[in-house]
């Protein structure tokens, strides 16, 4: 990935927080890389060098800044916006495809062998998916160490090492202190870990439009797995290693979030999975500028800047749910999903004090007995069990690190799913940010509203999912007025 010299010193030498995650310095008097805007005073050009991940700058032999701490960052918006093979492979990476699989794993899944894999990524962002899955664990561990009382062996099999001593070897290596003396320095309030409960910060870029997140997240919310109450969104969660439950805030800067893991090796792809359903790593900033232009939507984009197009937290659920409420209202389609949910769905238990009682039902459930609940017409209801099937049998697999265009064939090849499901299943799971949702109803009514055509859209490429998201909102506005 080609980083502008010029661009990026200019960035640092104004502390710039809107390229935080987007590249990182790396500067050679102190063997330490900081964020952009690390409050330090600024390296002179000749002594610095920049890379776009923190794995890189480990992989060069740079610790990380425990001032700044660079590892804590936003998510680069680079990988939302390309669909490469680094694209893709970074966002399996940061969900902990690596641990839990290995390399070879994370290769196969994305139709490479492990040596194109690795080749290309060191090329692209020089480090191989080893050196990214290890600074991915040693910002977990991080995490887990400043803001828990786990004991370091608890943490260092919770970040994914093999061994206390890897643990202990990486966190010396990458932080230039002992975990011990790591966790002396930190500063933040030690949440109780006894119960698998964790307390973490998820900053994002600003702006961000929190009435319309909020709106999105308690309008969508399916009593008995989801709640929105008092500004907190609550739900639960499918993991690798078990189920969770997390309950959110939006603060200025950042999302304050607390996780109950049955297992804490799901920390971070927990968090990864929140991450994208809120779409925190976005560039708010370049969206807003870019859609501007348009003199039509500049007035809304104003009023409503930093709005987000929110994401899923599990593919197989964002499916089904869609599917259930496709032609129903959003409170006919909670209704619904309720039922489903409170019949089929697993029951659990709420340690964070809420009324989350039962995990979304799994696709091999709602094959077997989803007729027994399911109501409506006959052709949707069999629709909705086939894709189930579908997914149960493997015979459809979906994670967000599929090429856009593989995922709406495989999408449209199935019985009951049209175009707009499969392009709303694309915008969510991939985090696309260039599809418009053209034969939407309300999307062409805000479009409308303003007296816009649908059919030139190519103007606002590459960031057409956040139209979608202005006129979805116009529309709902005009609604209420």
């Amino acid at each position: 990935m080609e980083l502008d010299f010029e661009r990026c010193y200019r960035a640092v030498s104004a502390r710039d927080t809107r390229f935080d995650g987007q590249f990182f310095t790396a500067v050679r008097t102190t063997g330490i890389y900081c964020r952009p805007s690390c409050p330090a005073t600024t390296p002179k050009a000749k002594n610095v060098s920049f890379v776009p991940t923190s794995a890189a700058a480990q992989q060069e032999g740079y610790r990380a800044c425990r001032r700044c701490q660079p590892d804590a960052t936003p998510g680069s918006p680079h990988w939302n916006i390309h669909s490469d093979l680094t694209s893709r492979a970074m966002r399996l990476i940061s969900d902990g495809a690596v641990e839990r699989g290995g390399v070879d794993s994370l290769a196969d899944t994305l139709g490479y062998s492990t040596r194109q894999l690795t080749r290309v990524l060191t090329a692209e962002i020089g480090a191989g998916p080893l050196a990214l899955a290890r600074a991915h664990r040693a910002h977990t561990a991080r995490t887990l160490i400043q803001t828990t009382d786990m004991s370091m062996s608890d943490i260092a099999f919770a970040s994914g090492f093999s061994s206390v001593r890897q643990f202990n070897d990486t966190v010396r290596e990458v932080f230039a202190v002992n975990p011990t003396t790591l966790r002396d320095e930190a500063s933040r309030k030690k949440t109780v870990s006894s119960n698998g409960t964790v307390t973490v910060r998820l900053p994002y870029r600003q702006p961000l439009d929190r009435g319309w997140l909020e709106w999105f997240l308690s309008g969508h919310a399916v009593p008995g797995s989801e709640s929105f109450d008092a500004g907190v969104y609550r739900r639960s969660l499918r993991l690798p290693h078990g189920h969770g439950v997390v309950g959110l805030r939006i603060e200025d800067g950042y999302v304050d979030t607390t996780l109950s893991l049955q297992d804490m090796r799901d920390l971070a792809p927990a968090v990864a999975r929140i991450r994208h359903l809120l779409d925190l790593d976005s560039d708010p900033e370049a969206i807003d500028s870019a859609l501007g232009e348009d003199t039509a939507l500049a007035p809304n984009i104003r009023l409503h800047s930093g709005i987000r197009v929110p994401g899923n937290v599990d593919g197989d659920e964002l499916l089904l749910r869609t599917m259930i409420g496709q032609q129903i209202s959003l409170g006919a389609a909670a209704t619904h999903t309720a039922r489903l949910v409170e019949a089929l769905g697993s029951h659990i238990e709420d340690p964070l004090g809420g009324n989350i009682t039962r995990l979304f039902p799994s696709s091999a459930i709602i094959a077997e007995r989803g007729h027994e609940v399911l109501t409506g017409p006959k052709a949707r209801v069999e629709a909705i069990i086939g894709v189930a099937e579908a997914l149960a049998s493997g015979k459809l697999v979906l994670h967000t690190a599929l090429p856009a265009d593989e995922l709406e064939r495989d999408l449209l090849a199935l019985k009951g799913i049209g175009p707009w499901t499969a392009r709303y299943v694309v915008m969510r799971m991939l985090a696309d940010p260039d599809v418009l949702l053209d034969t939407d109803l309300v999307v062409r009514q805000g479009a409308e509203a303003l007296g816009i055509s649908l059919k030139e859209s190519h103007r606002w490429a590459p960031w057409r999912s956040y139209v979608s998201m202005h006129l979805w909102n116009i529309a709902l506005e005009r609604r209420k007025s």
